[in-house]
């Protein structure tokens, strides 16, 4: 009996062993609770955190975050969250102040601070050929420029370091890291596109006005003010595709393609997708630069 009570007491001290060794990792690498607005910010987070942070995406695959509303279960996560990391994309505007409202903790940090954003650009003056800009707002779609990607990361990991300084050299580290990932990300994007400089870009929503910008191209969205074009607008818009040699046009899964495909027919022009939200943010970026470099052969 003395032999099975010291055979029961050993097997029970070899689960708690084997507990606090399953559990240890987890003690010392509590996670950061964070919440950003769009999937690339969940890429540009985890690149600097590693695993010291665990990440919600408010808006989810295939939403638009114009007029994107929060579920329920989101709202949960906020409830838990530290850090807010803000773009600047539309929800936010309506939003932010009910998630304060709902977390007056967390700590929510502009991703973009230090950038000095574009208007948005949206309205054309045919006659002259010039691509005026809409009052309605500053563009917000500064990650699909790495050079300012590495902006955002520093701000990120300046964050991330203020909620949890016992791991600041690792997000320092993680850092250093990234920033040149994405040195060497932008130079393939230059080589890639580097006889298209000059060329058109024509795409339904403006997102890519920063990436035009960064790589030498000319962004001419569809949408205007917000809106699709009317009649007037859309025989000028088809005009411009002609004078520009377009024969391609980017559409982006949150939006119709309806009226790109009536200007697609018009000029014999094929319709490409163009994800600017995609998780997977560099193998976008180069899949992006290649569609556009193959466009502009």
């Amino acid at each position: 009996m003395w032999s099975d009570t010291m055979q029961g007491g050993n097997g029970l001290k070899r689960t708690i062993v084997l507990i606090v060794g399953l559990l240890f990792p987890v003690f010392l690498a509590a996670k950061v609770n964070v919440v950003v607005s769009i999937l690339p910010q969940k890429y540009f987070v985890e690149k600097i955190a590693g695993n010291l942070a665990g990440v919600t995406v408010m808006v989810v695959p295939g939403a638009n975050p114009a007029t994107y509303e929060p579920k329920p279960s989101q709202m949960k996560k906020i409830a838990r969250a530290a850090i807010y990391f803000s773009i600047g994309v539309p929800f936010e505007k309506a939003w932010l102040p009910r998630f304060r409202a709902q977390n007056p903790t967390m700590k929510i940090v502009d991703a973009t601070e230090g950038i000095k954003k574009a208007p948005m650009q949206s309205h054309h003056h045919h006659d002259h050929h010039e691509h005026h800009h809409s009052s309605s707002g500053l563009d917000p779609h500064v990650w699909l420029s790495p050079p300012l990607v590495k902006v955002m990361a520093r701000n990120i990991a300046k964050a991330l370091e203020s909620e949890d300084p016992e791991h600041a050299k690792q997000y320092e580290k993680n850092l250093e890291a990234f920033l040149k990932e994405i040195d060497a990300l932008d130079l393939e994007l230059r080589k890639i596109l580097a006889s298209c400089k000059g060329e058109a870009m024509m795409v339904f929503h403006p997102s890519w006005g920063y990436f035009a910008r960064t790589y030498g191209l000319k962004q001419i969205p569809i949408e205007i003010e917000g809106k699709e074009p009317k009649s007037k607008e859309l025989i000028h818009l088809i005009h411009e595709a002609k004078e520009e040699g377009v024969h391609t046009l980017f559409v982006q899964p949150q939006f119709s393609q309806r009226t790109a495909r009536i200007i697609a027919e018009a000029i014999g022009a094929s319709i490409v997708p163009a994800d600017p939200l995609a998780e997977k943010w560099d193998q976008n970026l180069l899949d992006v630069a290649e569609k556009v470099a193959k466009a502009c052969r």
